[in-house]
């Protein structure tokens, strides 16, 4: 990621100095030459250097990798390698074992932005105060939130057509449309036809951008769509379930989902600050992808999950919920998800499931993914929350070879 920082001052330093006669321009090139060869020369400053990780009124413990049982030689070695670059860029990485925050590295590298080149804005240097785009762990965290309301009584079931909860797009609810279930888009079995793993993320006929340059309202573009199998039975990424769930929201508790979060999820786990300003411009909130939090924030929210709804000894969902969600639905095994270094992996209530191989061992883990490398992963067998922030829109992820190479050995 380096590199590629000193191409975009190489390509910025090249625009700047165009009105410069033509010798002046050339000695400009080769001076900048000089300069980038040299720094991009190896290493010598010296080795990472551990600290453990700065206790914070946050509800959070702090301590020192050994006090777990983990070897701050090998996650020395992992984090020097993020630092070069070796994992592609990584914004964070956050490791809580056995009820204590034992590890909190940032690193620079590019906010998001969908109009620049490979999606890569200002270039910054990320730290724990700072709100990071967590991409499709947004639906995980709406996932939560159904969850939370039907504890509380807002809605009856998961069981429920879409359509008790949807008053103004009554007219939709024809053939078997009327049989989608809010169990189904939590699940991405709606059988809705959505391509959203067809396209890039900068491509318009990619539904999940089209659906802002379209003149129908969110939830008619989504609705409107073409039925292409019955509902429950196929497996098909789309954002669109997460978008009319947020609308479910609003409807059933009479709350947007950024107050009925803050109320019911954020508020109790201490989470100040949080960003939903993704909206469309009828209101309807971008419940799909459209959240920011910061990292110290996604990890509140894995372990509670790690501790079956519970934080701080205050039920936060009920673990009923949290069974559903570290069940996969049946029939959503063997996924691939794009740009993922995983295998084949399932699908649950908007969570990913996996099996996690390290030093010749296996742990079951379940996690909240989002594009660009956000991550929310939870190993219950090790009592173990990570969290990962980055900025990989256009390749390949290498956040679970980082964490069966270096993080899972550590803890062996």
């Amino acid at each position: 990621m380096i590199l590629e920082k000193k191409i975009d001052i190489f390509m910025s330093v090249t625009e700047i100095i165009k009105p410069y006669p033509k010798r002046m321009r050339a000695i400009h090139i080769v001076l900048f030459f000089v300069f980038f060869i040299v720094s991009c020369g190896p290493n010598t400053s010296g080795q990472y250097k551990y600290e453990p990780p700065k206790s914070s009124n946050d509800g959070l413990n702090t301590g020192h990798l050994n006090e777990v049982g983990m070897d701050s030689v090998i996650m020395g070695k992992a984090i020097k390698k993020a630092q070069q670059g070796k994992f592609r860029q990584i914004h964070s990485i956050l490791i809580y074992k056995d009820n204590t925050l034992v590890l909190e590295e940032y690193f620079p590298g590019h906010k998001y932005q969908w109009d620049a080149r490979k999606h890569e804005g200002e270039w910054v240097n990320w730290d724990r105060n700072m709100l990071h785009s967590i991409m499709s762990d947004t639906k995980s965290i709406t996932s939560v939130c159904i969850g939370i309301a039907i504890d509380q009584g807002f809605i009856k079931s998961v069981h429920q057509s879409i359509f008790d909860y949807l008053p103004e797009h009554q007219h939709l609810r024809t053939g078997d449309k009327s049989k989608i279930t809010i169990e189904h888009l939590l699940t991405m079995t709606s059988g809705l036809e959505w391509s959203e793993w067809q396209s890039p993320y900068s491509n318009l006929e990619n539904p999940i951008i089209a659906i802002w340059y379209s003149k129908k309202d969110p939830l008619s573009f989504i609705l409107e769509g073409q039925l292409v199998h019955e509902p429950g039975t196929s497996y098909s990424y789309y954002g669109g379930n997460m978008i009319i769930l947020g609308e479910i929201i609003r409807n059933a508790t009479k709350m947007a989902i950024d107050e009925f979060s803050a109320k019911y999820l954020f508020d109790p786990l201490g989470i100040e600050v949080f960003d939903w300003s993704v909206q469309f411009n009828n209101g309807v909130f971008e419940a799909a992808g459209g959240l920011r939090l910061k990292p110290r924030d996604m990890l509140k929210i894995g372990i509670t999950f790690l501790h079956n709804g519970v934080w701080k000894g205050n039920r936060i969902i009920s673990e009923q919920w949290v069974e559903k969600i570290t069940t996969p639905f049946h029939g959503n095994t063997a996924i691939k998800v794009p740009g993922e270094d995983s295998d084949k992996i399932a699908y649950s209530y908007s969570w990913w499931i996996d099996q996690f191989s390290y030093s010749g061992k296996t742990a079951e883990g379940f996690y909240a993914g989002g594009w660009g490398g956000q991550k929310i992963i939870v190993i219950p067998k090790l009592n173990t929350v990570v969290v990962f922030t980055g900025g990989n829109y256009t390749s390949k992820l290498r956040q679970f070879k980082l964490l069966e190479k270096y993080i899972l050995p550590s803890m062996s």
